[in-house]
């Protein structure tokens, strides 16, 4: 697929030219909440419930003294709220007494605290602090399978080091982000608008959605 790869870029620039984190937030630790919340949730639902959280608890210590079952209430129409409350008044407490309140970045450092995997850290790294990198969430997972950019049994450490391998490292946050919304929006996992997509030809999977 290396060889198609201008085309598919061309495809995303001409779709989603203007593609960025859909996650509201107003500050850094906000940002860095939302996307642990977001595991394996929509944004859209996110979105929903972050509002309230930051207005009931407006700052990392509020969040850090709440009682759980307050936090557990605020967010619990989202999947894993339970363990989601956890780990965010974790980073609360973690962020406090660790980084002076504010969201570092250093990889080692944003993993060290509780639900942050690599994805996270990746957006929160390119989102607050413009380092390139390059989070493989599920969307990027399956356009990149779909794309030939990855084998189907690869996993998404693989996927990542193969996306940095054949993108310019200036275009990592911009094709992360219009990767997502080409996944979101247009080569859906179940409906696939296979017969108006200008890369059905270089797609593995090409047929899903065009016998029907």
């Amino acid at each position: 697929m290396k060889s198609n790869l201008p085309l598919a870029l061309a495809v995303f620039d001409s779709q989603f030219p203007d593609a960025h984190c859909e996650l509201l937030y107003r500050q850094d630790y906000e940002l860095l909440i939302a996307v642990v919340l977001s595991a394996q949730t929509t944004d859209q639902a996110v979105n929903q419930v972050t509002p309230k959280l930051f207005k009931a608890f407006p700052t990392l210590k509020k969040i850090a003294t709440a009682k759980l079952s307050q936090l557990q209430r605020v967010i619990q129409t989202i999947g894993l709220f339970r363990t989601k409350a956890k780990h965010i008044q974790g980073i609360a407490n973690m962020l406090l007494s660790l980084h002076g309140g504010t969201v570092p970045s250093d990889k080692s450092l944003l993993m060290a605290l509780p639900g942050v995997g690599g994805k996270t850290a990746n957006v929160v790294r390119a989102e607050l602090f413009h380092i390139p990198e390059i989070a493989v969430d599920t969307h990027v997972t399956r356009i990149a399978k779909r794309l030939g950019l990855a084998n189907p049994n690869d996993h998404v450490e693989v996927i990542e080091r193969k996306l940095r391998k054949v993108l310019p490292e200036s275009r990592y946050i911009k094709t992360h982000h219009q990767m997502i919304h080409f996944g979101r929006y247009f080569c859906t996992a179940r409906q696939p608008k296979c017969h108006s997509c200008p890369l059905v030809n270089h797609c593995f999977e090409k047929n899903k959605n065009l016998e029907k």
